[in-house]
């Protein structure tokens, strides 16, 4: 079975949101005991955004006369979408940016949400074109989004979920340690709320995918 870690942080492997991830993938790899884990890392803080030629590429795909050469962006686009079609599971580790995903997040969705390629555009709308798989979302942030006294909008996780849908990816679950920026014993408090949230989630049978 294969993992796709997204790993969106600036700080990388000493981010809190990738520690956070690295615990659900223990769950995973404890609740399909007996199984062998491939864990294939991705680290999106260099990718290049899309460009013209890009744009110009995927525009060509709809006109059936010109032939579409696949380099540059594009070919680092495919590259990312075959990643993400090889996985059975899905870890985004993201940091919270200014109430929402950060730019290396976007730049990765930019590049995987492809038209004719993740999704097809139709005059009902669009259709995904990638098979449904469990994508669990490890987030942290400075200020807390969630709770009832909340210190900040949170536009991550329903952009997140829209995005998603639009390939196909609709089975996601978001676990999050918020106030990062707190003190150390509240900081510990709110790390230990998370780890029994994870474990009560990975102690049931994990949801089918669709």
């Amino acid at each position: 079975m294969k993992i796709l870690r997204v790993i969106c942080s600036p700080r990388g492997s000493s981010s809190e949101s990738y520690r956070l991830s690295q615990t659900i993938i223990n769950h995973l790899i404890i609740s399909h005991r007996g199984s062998d884990f491939i864990i294939a890392e991705r680290g999106v803080g260099g990718l290049a955004h899309v460009d013209a030629d890009y744009a110009a590429a995927v525009s060509k795909r709809r006109d059936s006369s010109s032939a579409v050469v696949t380099t540059g962006a594009l070919l680092q686009s495919e590259r990312l979408i075959r990643e993400l079609e090889s996985a059975d599971y899905v870890v985004i580790a993201t940091p919270m940016h200014n109430m929402t995903i950060p730019s290396a997040l976007k730049a990765w969705l930019d590049h995987v949400i492809q038209a004719d390629r993740t999704f097809r555009i139709t005059p009902q709308g669009k259709i995904a074109l990638l098979r449904d798989r469990p994508v669990f979302v490890a987030v942290s942030s400075g200020g807390t989004f969630s709770t009832d006294n909340a210190s900040q909008p949170d536009f991550l996780r329903p952009y997140l979920k829209a995005a998603l849908a639009t390939i196909g990816l609709l089975n996601v679950k978001f676990f999050s340690v918020e106030g990062t920026a707190q003190k150390p014993d509240a900081l510990s408090a709110t790390r230990e709320r998370t780890e029994r949230e994870t474990a009560l989630y990975f102690s049931k049978p994990l949801q089918a995918t669709v």
